[in-house]
């Protein structure tokens, strides 16, 4: 698809943030996961008032994939204290890259992480990291595509389930 347009997310944007989060978090993890965990989450980890805070936080950037004016994706970056685990300077954590379901296969995923590789490379970080849940074959083989490697685990908590994400780094 040649007509994606990546932009990024301002706090005017909040609302349509929510939803796609939301809708590609369902879309995602719904399978394998009780109702009341994936509420839990979605209620918490993804209000109005946690983006919003995170939209405020510098250190953090959102970014829309947009076809014929409908958001269908988002990429999150953290850099500095923003990042969930390393917090480490000369690193960057790419947070989230969700798509919606029915663009799945069009590029739109690859096209978000390209960008959120070329802002590492604005910002000079020497590596990019992420965690990806152990059941997530599809992602895992995304990023092992894109010349990431598992480093370690960590635990993420969806509701009162603990779940292991695999924790991978990609050097620049």
């Amino acid at each position: 698809m040649d007509n994606i347009a990546i932009k990024r997310v301002t706090l005017s944007d909040v609302a349509q943030l929510q939803k796609i989060s939301r809708q590609t978090f369902s879309e995602t993890f719904s399978v394998g996961n009780t109702a009341e965990n994936l509420k839990k989450y979605l209620d918490e980890g993804l209000s109005v008032e946690k983006l919003t805070a995170e939209l405020r936080d510098s250190n953090s950037q959102f970014y829309f994939a947009i076809i014929d004016n409908k958001v269908v994706g988002y990429l999150k970056l953290n850099s500095g204290q923003a990042q969930t685990e390393l917090k480490d300077d000369s690193g960057l954590e790419i947070e989230r890259i969700y798509v919606l379901k029915e663009y799945h296969g069009k590029r739109v995923g690859q096209l978000l992480y390209d960008h959120a590789i070329q802002m590492v490379r604005q910002l000079n970080a020497e590596y990019v990291w992420l965690g990806v849940w152990e059941e997530n074959p599809r992602a895992i083989k995304f990023y092992k595509k894109n010349g990431f490697v598992e480093f370690d685990k960590h635990v993420f908590k969806l509701g009162d389930d603990e779940q292991t994400d695999i924790m991978m780094k990609l050097h620049l």
